[in-house]
């Protein structure tokens, strides 16, 4: 049987107080008076049959069972913000959420965006870079662009490309160091080194790239002179001439194309998991979300058909 639960307005009352540590506060935030909120404090106190508020001279507090009361209850209070958000958002159908992994937004995605914009029109995309995974429900995302089994929380995925990564460096680098082309020479080189953290744990390290070459003699492990958890960052040191970055295709062709890197070796390293475009289960009711898809899967096409 279900528990009934306390008025909602002493919960709200409640939840505000005790984020706020101000009766007064919380009653601005309300839109209420400082005599209603303790009012509704008082009333809860009652239906729960426990102290909530302690008294510190003047100063009223949370007592250590209601503190522990609060974190509940503000759970769900924020999935209600979260929820009345989502219902604003939805009155811009022109407007795109899109969280994603730092470097797959900023070096792959982010230069393809004119081109949608140029077919769809006036869209306004709201971007959000970050190795955090987001709520699975995605009611404040649009899509998520994540790697690997990240993907396997969202109610919706399609794989997007499976990427494949090679050596770069910066030309001066190449020309002080000519047989860097070669993996025996490459290994005793400065190496700079990407780890994306234990989410990710199946992303290529220089380690994967070397056990690969068939002419590589067995050597001691593999000590990089510095590790990145941005790819990005590790792109931008050996663009600097620091070193030798384990580069991904969908990261670096920009940049090689630019004169700003240069590939050292013709092989290629596949990654073992694709990447991902992750939706809730309403984002495809937008007619922009739905034709923003269609255009990421078919980029991701041609993405894969030229570096596969």
């Amino acid at each position: 049987m279900p528990v009934p639960l306390p008025p909602l307005r002493a919960l709200q009352a409640f939840e505000a107080f005790g984020r706020l540590a101000s009766v007064g506060d919380a009653a601005r935030e309300l839109g209420v008076t400082p005599g209603a909120v303790s009012q509704q404090l008082k009333a809860l106190e009652e239906r729960l049959g426990l102290t909530l508020i302690a008294k510190d001279g003047r100063r009223a507090t949370l007592t250590p069972a209601a503190r522990a009361y609060h974190r509940i209850v503000s759970r769900g209070f924020d999935q209600l913000r979260l929820a009345q958000e989502y219902l604003i958002d939805r009155h811009s159908d022109a407007e795109l959420t899109i969280s994603g992994l730092p470097t797959l937004m900023l070096k792959w995605l982010n230069p393809l965006l004119l081109r949608f914009q140029g077919n769809a029109g006036e869209v306004a995309f709201r971007l959000e870079a970050t190795h955090r995974e987001p709520d699975p429900a995605m009611l404040d995302r649009t899509f998520r662009l994540t790697y690997g089994a990240c993907s396997e929380r969202y109610p919706h995925t399609r794989a997007l490309f499976t990427d494949t990564c090679f050596p770069v460096c910066a030309p001066a680098f190449l020309e002080r160091h000519p047989d860097a082309r070669e993996p025996a020479t490459l290994a005793t080189l400065p190496l700079i080194e990407i780890d994306w953290g234990t989410e990710y744990p199946t992303a290529p390290r220089w380690h994967d790239w070397f056990a690969q070459q068939a002419d590589t003699r067995p050597g001691p492990p593999v000590r990089p002179i510095a590790v990145h958890s941005l790819s990005s960052l590790a792109l931008e040191a050996a663009a600097a001439g620091q070193g030798v970055a384990l580069a991904q295709a969908s990261f670096a062709t920009t940049d090689i194309e630019l004169g700003r890197l240069t590939r050292l070796s013709a092989s290629s390293l596949r990654m073992p998991e694709p990447y991902f475009a992750c939706w809730g289960g309403l984002t495809l009711e937008s007619d922009t979300a739905r034709g923003f898809l269609d255009w990421l899967l078919s980029e991701a096409r041609v993405f894969e058909r030229m570096n596969g």
